[in-house]
């Protein structure tokens, strides 16, 4: 039977009584066995010590990520128990400004929910050239495709400003659509209007002029209000944007100078004021305008459609 028989103490040296036989003869082995001192605020490092702050911590990040997904529009209708379930599947990942969170080849075991912050979806020529695919904001989730697919990224993804995101892994979510059917059709839902804005985007750059997508998109921002007057910011950059609809920086640039000189909106910075969002809506549909009609032979260093 092995005895502990003490601690030397202001030594840290624990001593331990072994007994054993020897040639018939019965035998005892002390050992002093020399601790380092383990400095508290590393406690938890070592095996069988677990502080009561470090479990505390750990519950309320879980809790927290629990709120998290609750909060969110895809999975505000699960139960309790599904959201407590996929809480344990999802980790938090937050990013710099300007940190890459995925390169193209890569493969997903899961996909993102953007808590806070905004990520930009985008692949590059072998010239340095880029194309921005999407801007993902607040609620805003991407990654599912290529997780049900398995099949590896065709974008790299890069956040444009600080963020927070969940990570949600595959099994996670295909527990809750085997639980939850309504929480599935809200999945395919979800990648129904993906595909549906893609073939809106083609249609954009294959039969709208540069000038009817730079209304659209401003459209799309003010949230389409019936009429009067708004006032909104642009969600990104002019580069990031241009890049979105398919013109240089330079076209988008000088096309919200010509509808500022049209006194349909208003620019200062990000910000865009539209004093009548009647009329702005009617120009976009209004083909034998002069802007519009000059707009349709592409402008200097307008890219081509989906090149």
């Amino acid at each position: 039977m092995v005895r502990f028989l003490g601690a030397l103490v202001g030594a840290a040296t624990v001593v331990v009584c072994i007994p054993f036989k020897y040639d018939n003869h019965r035998c005892h082995a002390l050992i002093y066995i020399k601790l380092s001192l383990i400095p508290s605020n590393n406690v938890g490092q070592y095996e069988g010590i677990e502080p009561k702050r470090e479990i505390g911590k750990s519950v309320s990040k879980q809790l927290n990520i629990t709120k998290l997904l609750a909060n969110l529009p895809l999975f505000q209708q699960l139960q309790d128990n599904e959201i407590t379930r996929l809480a344990a599947e999802t980790r938090e990942v937050r990013l710099g400004k300007g940190q890459i969170l995925f390169q193209k080849g890569d493969l997903l075991d899961g996909f993102y929910v953007v808590v806070e912050g905004q990520i930009k979806l985008a692949f590059s020529s072998p010239h340095g050239q880029e194309k921005v695919v999407s801007i993902v904001g607040p609620s805003g989730s991407f990654g599912e495709a290529v997780m049900f697919m398995e099949k590896p990224c065709p974008v790299f993804t890069q956040a444009l400003e600080d963020s927070h995101l969940l990570y949600i892994a595959k099994r996670g979510i295909f527990t809750a659509i085997d639980h939850d059917s309504a929480f599935a059709r809200r999945m395919l839902a979800g990648l129904s209007m993906r595909l549906h804005g893609l073939i809106q985007d083609v249609e954009d750059y294959s039969l709208h002029s540069s000038t009817q997508r730079v209304i659209g998109f401003l459209l799309q921002l003010a949230d389409r209000p019936t009429k009067g007057h708004t006032t909104f910011e642009l969600p990104a950059s002019k580069q990031i944007i241009a890049s979105r609809l398919n013109l240089t920086p330079e076209t988008f640039s000088r096309i919200l100078h010509s509808l500022s000189e049209a006194g349909l909106i208003a620019v200062k910075s990000k910000r865009i004021t539209v004093p009548d969002i009647t009329r702005l809506s009617r120009f976009d549909r209004a083909p034998l305008t002069p802007c519009v009609k000059n707009a349709r032979a592409p402008l200097n260093g307008e890219q081509t459609p989906l090149e």
